[in-house]
């Protein structure tokens, strides 16, 4: 099954003509149906207007998390419902394991370089009970060497890790300005002096260091704060950029909470960093880079998914 999400021009993620395609003569290859299902305009509702409203409140969404959640996952197995199918199987880079309470839970792939637990974390166990993750266990490369083996033109495809609704031509700024109205904002250092300008602050993100109009030659300085109501980016030191801890605005776990020797994630390659956790505040060991407010903070035990918001 093909997902056809993105009617706009697309050239990368999963939506364009050319995947279609492939995704067609890999079925060929193996001897199986293929389907084209057409999730538009869930994807438009689930997807591009969270992404244009959270841009427009000043929050870093992720718009992979939210399709996952609402398309390749909830939409798509009540089509497969509907259908009478028994389970749906993707090629995403994750493994499924059964933990002492019987229940199944989302965990790192073996190739941990290509591990897409972080964007899976929100799958319910309910679902989890009719989704498979064949690949998790697998290298890529002997992945990849299966395919050749099999005959797919697509054994040797790069990666697509990109926003599929953005195309190589069309920039965020473009694609949001369609979409916003952008709104100039003053950027001011930690004592309140104005130091530059941006023509959108529904653009910068925490942790940014270009394009904020800043005089050459100065030393590096990063936004730390985005207040959309006052017009003003803040700026500071990577060491302003440091904050003890989190506060998630919901909190979700997969079974019991845990509050102690957990590993934290903030982005979907992002390192992981030992915390703990207490009610929705979740507490570095040393301080970290601060989170953009709209970005997802998952929580592993080893490497299994505990919980995340």
């Amino acid at each position: 099954v093909t997902m056809k999400l993105w009617g706009g021009p697309s050239d990368k993620g999963c939506c364009s003509v050319s995947d279609v395609l492939d995704a067609r003569r890999a079925a060929d290859a193996i001897g199986v149906d293929h389907h084209v299902f057409n999730f538009g305009d869930d994807f438009e509702r689930h997807v591009i207007a969270p992404y244009v409203a959270e841009h427009d409140a000043g929050r870093t969404p992720n718009p992979f998390i939210e399709c996952n959640r609402s398309i390749k996952f909830a939409r798509l197995l009540e089509r497969a419902d509907a259908l009478g199918f028994d389970a749906v199987v993707t090629g995403h880079h994750a493994q499924i394991v059964t933990v002492g309470d019987g229940t199944r839970r989302i965990a790192r792939a073996v190739d941990v370089a290509k591990d897409q637990s972080y964007v899976l974390h929100m799958i319910p166990p309910k679902d989890l009970a009719r989704v498979e993750f064949p690949i998790g266990g697998l290298e890529k490369s002997v992945v990849r060497q299966m395919a050749a083996d099999m005959g797919m033109r697509v054994a040797n495809k790069p990666d697509s890790q990109d926003v599929c609704f953005i195309s190589s031509t069309t920039s965020r700024d473009e694609f949001l300005g369609d979409r916003l109205t952008h709104t100039p904002a003053e950027v001011v250092d930690t004592d309140g002096n104005q130091v530059g300008q941006v023509d959108s602050i529904q653009l910068v993100t925490i942790g940014q260091r270009k394009g904020l109009g800043l005089a050459g030659g100065s030393p590096a300085q990063y936004v730390n704060n985005v207040d959309i109501g006052a017009q003003r980016v803040t700026i500071g030191t990577r060491q302003d950029l440091l904050s003890e801890s989190v506060e998630l605005d919901v909190l979700t776990w997969v079974g019991e909470p845990v509050s102690q020797g957990l590993v934290a994630q903030t982005s979907a390659h992002g390192a992981t960093r030992p915390a703990r956790v207490h009610a929705n505040t979740v507490t570095w060991e040393t301080p970290q880079q601060r989170v953009a407010p709209g970005q997802t903070v998952v929580l592993y035990d080893g490497d299994i998914v505990v919980g995340g918001g």
